[in-house]
């Protein structure tokens, strides 16, 4: 009787137990009863027909849409296209966009591209494509539309930030090469090196051109690092950007809910170097990866920050593929400076606070945004001997040029041959 009666007892806390599973079960995925009569209700009922597919892909892009703007769903080909525009080279017109209430805004155009050239500027909102009106489309459908084929062109209808008056633009797609870094020579020893956006090669083909640089016998004596209408791009890569030009301390804090999304980047100072005074220039098209190293050099006193606001983009997204080859970019947690102030939606303010000229707004940049394609632009051109003579002159001519018409690089270079910015 006894040991019946401990069975019984025994059976009767495995019931509870059950139970009480069961009912947490139930209230975990109780909600999903209700979306999957939704969904059979629309398959039944709706005016045509529709793939429970579709309606998943849906579904779950609404799930991550309603989260942040940043948090997005990708198929299988969007996907591969993410993976590529961080490496090599993707068909398209050039343009990082974001979403700000339900309208597509132009973070920034990449530098020598179609969209560049065509004249759609950082901040602008793109009202069209094709068309088709953007309010509330998600980002991975915007980029969807406006990347394609190289020679194929894509209509867009943009407000110009400050306009009440939207402007038709046809703009030719082209293959979008991910060049990342230019270095110019401004004067004797004072570089001017431009970073357009950070991937795979960026912390590389710096260090080479101004390890390059050195080799050729010239010692560099001032940094003008410019960062404006800089979207971001992969944190490693800002990172190691940062870490070549600091010689200690923290350079970005990330913080989440997980375990793998607390961490610090700190300097390790294993790579090539550069402790020449430096002035970086940012404005609102710095965005995210700018923001990580213009952050870390102001923080640490490495560099005097030149121009306006950041964009303020301070979150990081964890791109995760799925089982059937799409995948799923979501934020995952924060960043934070050296000082640990978070910039999100509060952008870095400059030390010096400069709006770049309207002439210097309007004018292309004379060794980028202005440049047109042409025979000396061709692979194994024919070299014009006398060409040669005239090249050097040429560009000290276009460097004076550039300077007299921006502002911000100008007195960028003029506080560093003053030696007003010193090396912490």
């Amino acid at each position: 009787m006894r040991l019946r009666y401990k069975l019984i007892l025994a059976a009767a806390l495995i019931a509870t137990f059950s139970l009480g599973a069961f009912a947490a079960e139930e209230d975990r995925f109780g909600p999903l009863k209700r979306f999957i009569q939704v969904m059979d209700l629309i398959e039944s009922h709706y005016v045509t027909p529709v793939s429970r597919t579709e309606l998943i892909d849906g579904a779950i892009v609404g799930m991550l849409q309603q989260l942040d703007p940043h948090s997005s769903f990708m198929t299988k080909d969007e996907f591969k296209e993410m993976q590529v525009s961080t490496s090599g080279e993707f068909g398209g017109i050039g343009i990082e966009i974001s979403q700000e209430n339900g309208r597509l805004v132009v973070i920034s155009p990449i530098e020598d591209t179609p969209a560049d050239k065509a004249g759609i500027k950082a901040g602008d909102t793109i009202l069209e494509i094709e068309g088709v009106p953007t309010q509330d489309m998600t980002l991975v459908e915007a980029v969807s539309k406006i990347r394609g084929p190289k020679g194929k062109a894509v209509n867009l209808t943009v407000m110009h930030k400050g306009s009440q008056k939207p402007e038709k633009f046809r703009v030719m797609r082209d293959t979008i090469p991910i060049v990342s870094v230019k270095l110019n020579e401004l004067q004797d020893g004072y570089v001017l090196l431009r970073l357009t956006r950070f991937n795979e090669n960026t912390t590389s083909e710096m260090t080479d051109m101004l390890t390059g640089y050195q080799k050729g016998g010239k010692q560099i004596r001032g940094i003008v690092l410019d960062l404006r209408n800089n979207p971001g791009g992969l944190l490693d890569q800002a990172v190691g950007v940062a870490d070549a030009f600091l010689s200690q301390g923290k350079i970005v804090s990330i913080k989440g809910r997980a375990d793998n999304q607390q961490k610090d980047y700190d300097v390790k100072r294993t790579g090539a170097k550069f402790d020449a005074p430096m002035v970086a220039l940012i404005n609102a098209g710095s965005a995210s990866a700018a923001e990580i190293v213009a952050g870390a050099l102001q923080d640490q006193k490495r560099a005097l920050l030149i121009g306006e606001k950041s964009f303020g983009k301070g979150s990081v997204q964890t791109v995760i593929p799925l089982a059937d080859g799409s995948g799923i970019k979501l934020t995952t947690a924060l960043y934070y400076t050296p000082s640990g102030r978070s910039i999100q939606a509060q952008g870095i303010e400059p030390d010096i606070k400069v709006p770049l000229q309207e002439s210097a707004a309007v004018e292309k940049d004379l060794f980028g945004s202005g440049h047109r394609f042409r025979e000396s632009d061709l692979r194994r051109h024919i070299e014009n001997s006398e060409k040669k003579k005239s090249e050097a002159a040429d560009a000290k001519q276009k460097v004076k040029e550039m300077i007299e018409k921006d502002n911000q690089l100008a007195l960028a270079l003029d506080l560093l041959k003053k030696n007003i910015v010193s090396v912490n």
